[in-house]
């Protein structure tokens, strides 16, 4: 019998772990860089991971993106569940409390490595809501001590302008290039880190900055960009979170964090080409003078 180890993980100062047979760790690479060793501290959640039936329950939504379906409920006894699906086979079952401090993975054996990022995506979101937090679907770069995230629908080309900055203003590096995490503070600024989720591009930073800004994208026959205020920028960030919105204290929670970001960061639309010269009008009117 394998033996079942726990490891623990500090993404965006929130540590959590997980549980399973010591052969789940090899498909968890991209964990690596956010190990953490200090075992005498809270948890945000605690996820085990094991094989086992499908556990029964009555779906509330479905999800679908790019062949991968995420189907919400909950059991009879109310505990939410999340079931995983690739290409329409199931890659597992996400059951959780209803505080989402703990959850137990239960695998098919197919897509396992794709079942357990899911996992840990979901529980992140929804563990961390209430704590100032959001996961975002963004493209991130690195510029002179800030970070910058684009924002846009699927296909928008949040990737292909974080590339443009890359190959076109020197010195900036990217940080995440699907799913970095925000934080708000009490204290009216935001942070930007790295995490273990990061698309279809493999950048695993951790690594954090102030944010700088946030530019919301879309496609046009030129560049042009202005700044959104108030209610305008609120409505840009909410399509760029995740989270069970249906859920009334997550969704308190992220409305918070949407508030205080739409509030203290600055936010633009850049209507654009994906050309260099959109990267150079982007770079020009969001970056941030350090004091």
């Amino acid at each position: 019998m394998n033996q079942v180890i726990t490891k623990y993980y500090k993404v965006a100062d929130h540590v959590f772990c997980v549980s399973g047979e010591d052969k789940i760790f090899a498909l968890m690479v991209n964990y690596e860089p956010f190990v953490y060793d200090d075992l005498v501290c809270d948890t945000c959640f605690a996820l085990s991971v094991e094989q086992g039936v499908q556990p029964v329950y009555a779906e509330e939504l479905r999800q679908e993106e790019e062949g991968q379906d995420i189907v919400c409920g909950h059991t009879s006894a109310g505990d939410p569940v999340f079931e995983f699906r690739w290409w329409n086979e199931t890659a597992g079952w996400l059951v959780c409390g209803t505080d989402y401090g703990k959850g137990r993975l239960v695998t098919t054996g197919r897509y396992q490595k794709m079942a357990i990022d899911n996992a840990l995506m979901v529980l992140y979101a929804l563990a961390t809501a209430q704590k100032g937090t959001a996961l975002f679907h963004a493209s991130t770069v690195s510029d002179e001590g800030y970070a910058y995230m684009f924002l846009g629908k699927s296909g928008t080309g949040k990737s292909t302008h974080a590339s443009l900055w890359l190959k076109y203003i020197e010195g900036t590096a990217l940080v995440n290039d699907d799913n970095p995490v925000v934080r708000t503070f009490d204290d009216g600024t935001a942070h930007v880190y790295g995490s273990p989720w990061s698309g279809k591009t493999p950048c695993y930073r951790n690594v954090s900055y102030p944010l700088g800004g946030i530019v919301e994208l879309s496609q046009a026959p030129y560049n042009r960009i202005y700044r959104l205020m108030g209610i305008q920028a609120y409505a840009a960030l909410v399509p760029s979170i995740s989270g069970k919105r249906w859920d009334a204290a997550i969704a308190d929670g992220l409305h918070q964090t949407e508030n205080a970001l739409a509030m203290t960061v600055p936010m633009w639309h850049l209507e654009c080409l994906p050309d260099e010269e959109a990267a150079h009008v982007c770079h020009e009117k969001v970056k941030k003078i350090k004091e």
